[in-house]
């Protein structure tokens, strides 16, 4: 591994051009802190490390004591984060962020491990009524950080603060020990500003993401980013600007392809539409074909990136019940209502079955294929599932589950019902035993925990140690993309909370949701790996430690907002798993 062992010590940023580097202007703020009193701030720049549970806003002057000391410890092969905040009465030109390389006893890790990001300010509401239209007047408005930005540099206004998100990504093959580095902030005509970083590597090793178990299913929504790259749908250049967004899909465990059957699933419910997969045309002999070029592209494209696990295809139950074709004979597509039961329906989907059946096992992709549906009802289920078992048993089926249909299909092979809606213990255990995936979802009904743009950083990562807690194998969320009109400037959209239809920004960028979603996958793995080693264990402490760790991650068993606030809980959480991984 000799490729973090440089000899020239190695800047993770270029230096800023003289000119403003290019960028955008956010959002004015909607509501500024009227009584920040910035005239006894200094006008040099302030830096100090904070903390990765609050968001600091724009307009208000930091609340905390100056610390430029941080202390970490993570996994060969972990992720893990850190935040600093800057602030300053006056304006402050081109801030850059540069790292040494981490130096221990005889032992390099490069500077390139570690990345700084400013984090942008975006336009965010209230959850207030959670689900339903909402017009953007009728509800107060704020900024809120959350993007983590690309800009190698940046101007600071003005009586503002800016948080800068920091990641160390600790290679696999680092020793273990204790590492320390220094990162400077630089500003023009300024004095840089030193931080000392100390982070320990333990001995413990995280496996590649596509070794988790943890099943994270977030849907992709590939016309989303055509539309705002303005390009066309399935061209040349709408394929290559996808690379990056679902490789950073990949890297954080996701396990499942959102493919579609025919004419938008969900009707259109998220600003875009999502382009056909399969073009389905009814030619003049009334026979079928069906074109699958752009799904295989998609899936293989997907498996490329590390993502090979399930392929979920949506939906034999649209949310309107409509279908469309292409008639051969005109050129034109043709809508037609379906609903399940219908002759329609049962005209429709069955030679498209039969052919999906064949070209999936040709592909070889059958074992791992599921006909997808979210949230439809139990009557609607039956007639679907009906027809499945009599024209394609072979397939798996995969619902998100509102109305408790696993009750009435524990073979569902992917069953994911709403948080706070438990699978029943002796449910659970069958789908276990039968190697069956069940997983919990969060959406616009769910004040917490979830990833608005103005929750809590911290439930981000507490859902994962709810799944596990709650004995579940993983997590849903229905949008990992769905992009609304603007979405680097403005979160909110007219028909739920802000934030609720995507969790990543374009451009390639994270957001501190995702950032910290990842983590909370990274922390049940390593609970997942030191529990098994913990029961092979021969050492006469081995159970004591196990014990402990059950005990504290069965606090997270709670189906409902905790008692106390979710970061407290982590940070014990957190604690007792450090403990054991040394």
């Amino acid at each position: 591994m000799k490729w973090y062992y440089p000899l020239l010590l190695v800047a993770l940023v270029v230096a800023c051009t003289e000119s403003r580097p290019g960028t955008y202007a956010e959002a004015a703020d909607p509501a500024p802190d009227t009584l920040a009193d910035w005239s006894k701030v200094s006008k040099q720049l302030n830096v100090s490390f904070g903390n990765i549970d609050t968001r600091y806003a724009k307009s208000s002057i930091p609340a905390m004591e100056k610390t430029t000391a941080w202390t970490g410890s993570g996994w060969r092969g972990e992720r893990i984060s850190a935040q600093v905040v800057l602030w300053s009465a006056a304006d402050i030109h081109q801030v850059e962020c540069e790292f040494t390389p981490f130096r221990s006893d005889g032992s390099i890790l490069y500077a390139g491990i570690a990345q700084a990001r400013f984090v942008r300010y975006v336009l965010t509401d209230i959850f207030e009524p959670g689900c339903g239209h909402r017009k953007p007047e009728d509800f107060p408005a704020s900024l809120t950080p959350d993007m983590l930005d690309s800009l190698n540099c940046f101007d600071l206004e003005a009586r503002t603060t800016r948080p800068v998100w920091l990641t160390f990504d600790i290679p696999p093959g680092a020793k273990p020990g204790v590492y320390t580095s220094t990162l400077s902030i630089h500003a023009r005509n300024r004095k840089a500003q030193k931080l000392d970083i100390t982070l320990e590597v333990l001995p413990q090793t995280l496996p590649g993401a596509k070794d988790w178990e943890f099943h994270l299913d977030l849907w992709q929504h590939p016309s989303a980013v055509a539309r705002i790259n303005k390009v066309k749908p399935w061209s040349e250049e709408h394929w290559k600007l996808m690379e990056t967004p679902m490789k950073m899909l990949a890297d954080a465990g996701q396990k499942v392809i959102t493919a579609t059957l025919n004419k938008d699933p969900w009707n259109h419910q998220c600003y875009d539409a999502y382009e056909d997969m399969i073009v389905w045309t009814k030619n003049a002999d009334s026979i079928w074909t069906y074109d699958y070029s752009v799904f295989d592209r998609w899936v293989e494209f997907m498996m490329n990136l590390g993502v090979k696990k399930l392929i979920n295809c949506y939906s034999m139950i649209p949310w309107n019940n409509e279908l469309h074709y292409l008639d051969a004979i005109t050129g034109k597509y043709v809508d037609i209502s379906a609903k399940p039961g219908s002759k329609e329906f049962v005209d429709l989907w069955t030679p498209f079955l039969t052919d999906f059946r064949k070209h999936l096992e040709e592909k070889g992709w059958l074992k791992i294929a599921n006909i997808a549906m979210d949230e439809r009802s139990p009557q609607d289920m039956k007639a679907t599932l009906d027809l499945l078992q009599k024209v394609a048993p072979e397939f798996g089926v995969a619902l998100a589950d509102n109305h408790k249909s696993y009750k009435q299909y524990p073979y569902l092979k992917d069953i994911c019902v709403s948080f706070g809606s438990t699978f029943e213990e002796s449910d659970l255990a069958y789908r276990k035993q039968h190697g069956l995936i069940s997983t919990c979802y969060v959406c616009c009904s769910d004040r917490f925990p979830n990833v608005f743009t103005f929750s809590d950083p911290a439930e981000a990562t507490f859902i994962a140690w709810y799944a596990t807690a709650a004995g579940l194998d993983g997590f849903l969320r229905w949008a990992y993309n769905s992009w609304v009109e603007n979405p680097v400037i403005d979160s909110r959209f007219r028909t739920w909370p802000a934030g609720d239809t995507y969790i990543i920004y374009p451009g390639d960028r994270s957001s501190i949701r995702f950032e910290r979603l990842r983590e909370g996958i990274q922390d049940v793995e390593k609970i997942r790996i030191l529990r098994e080693q913990l029961m092979l264990s021969s050492k006469g402490d081995a159970p004591d430690k196990l014990a402990k760790l059950d005990e504290e991650l069965a606090k997270f068993n709670i189906p409902a907002i905790p008692p106390v606030p979710c970061h407290e809980m982590l940070h014990r959480g957190k604690k007792v798993l450090e403990e054991i991984s040394r």
